[in-house]
């Protein structure tokens, strides 16, 4: 499919669609090496993602929200499931076409120390993606296009030469930015692009991703363990545990009217900017059960803050809508469930 197909999806339409996805990672043993256990990772994620819009990914580490980024764009294998991307059907491409769509879907990483070869200058790592995918075959047009790059992430274009032991945590994160850009994608997944950078650079990064989704008109999957950034960028939130999807609400609406116990417990662990302002704090009993075994009906009810009942022990809750037509949660109790 072509790249005028993706820019023709206008604002607000579907991009991306992600239906029952899995991903279970083998467990080998014996003389044989024969499956004797899985670790189940992703467990029928389900999600739409639309033109210029930003889907907050929260969770606990350990949660499957990078391993779901990585299956959507197949840099693992999903095990099953669908996933469309503008149409077209990502997991039934050949690997040639596969990589021809790359083009449309990039990464950010977590750590801009280890995502940066070390060996190879700024101007080398932002054409890169240029050569793979044989873009601006000309040097001059080539080297113009990183200097374009480098400006519009607020970096000095006599950074080409430069090597990334040479830059700040932050300006690193730009290059990594830099480069996810380089080949005009329309979906970018931001994996923890945060997480390692101090607090005030985190907002100067945020502010950035902010400015570039309105000139660029970028649709975000941003993956985070920490509301607060969460609440500053997304549109919506998706909030998951041990590998499925608990809430899923516009970011206002799951900020002041959560629907699941999880939630409610994950925002009460955010800190407020006034510590004059005392809030309960929910402390979830026990450790996150391991995916090896996940407990059967509602994942989460061995840790459940709530008066759980049968239920919630022996029938998997499907993901429902309640309170409107862009909230959904997956809990038997959701009408008693309270911030």
């Amino acid at each position: 499919m072509s790249k005028e197909h993706f820019k023709g999806i206008a604002k607000g339409e579907d991009l991306l669609v992600v239906k029952n996805l899995v991903k279970y990672f083998p467990i080998r043993g014996g003389l044989l090496s024969r499956e004797v256990a899985s670790v189940k990772a992703v467990q029928g994620v389900s999600f739409t993602l639309k033109r210029g819009e930003t889907l907050g990914l929260v969770g606990e580490s350990g949660c499957g929200k990078s391993t779901l980024g990585r299956a959507i764009t197949r840099l693992i294998e999903p095990t099953s499931g669908e996933v469309y991307l503008g149409g077209v059907d990502i997991l039934s491409l050949s690997p040639n076409r596969l990589r021809e769509q790359r083009r449309e879907m990039q990464f950010i990483f977590q750590d801009p120390y280890a995502s940066l070869n070390p060996r190879m200058t700024v101007g080398s790592i932002i054409e890169e993606p240029l050569k793979i995918h044989s873009l601006y075959t000309g040097r001059k047009e080539k080297r113009k296009r990183v200097y374009e790059l480098l400006d519009l992430v607020g970096l000095r274009k006599e950074s080409v030469n430069s090597y990334p032991h040479e830059f700040s945590g932050g300006q690193r994160q730009r290059i990594g930015i830099a480069r996810s850009l380089a080949v005009n994608p329309s979906l970018i997944i931001c994996d923890e692009p945060v997480s390692a950078l101090d607090v005030s650079i985190q907002a100067q990064i945020i502010n950035l991703l902010e400015d570039l989704q309105e000139q660029l008109n970028l649709t975000y999957l941003f993956i985070s363990h920490d509301l607060r950034v969460v609440e500053h960028i997304s549109d919506r939130v998706a909030v998951m545990y041990l590998g499925k999807l608990m809430e899923v609400a516009d970011s206002k609406t799951i900020y002041k009217n959560p629907k699941h116990p999880y939630t409610v417990a994950l925002l009460s662990a955010v800190p407020l900017p006034d510590p004059a302002h005392k809030k309960h704090r929910i402390l979830l009993k026990g450790d996150v059960a391991s995916p090896l075994t996940p407990p059967p009906g509602c994942v989460f009810h061995t840790r459940c803050q709530m008066n759980i009942i049968n239920d919630c022990k022996t029938i998997v809750p499907p993901l429902r809508q309640i309170n409107g037509p862009q909230h959904f949660t997956a809990c038997h109790l959701a009408e008693q469930v309270h911030l």
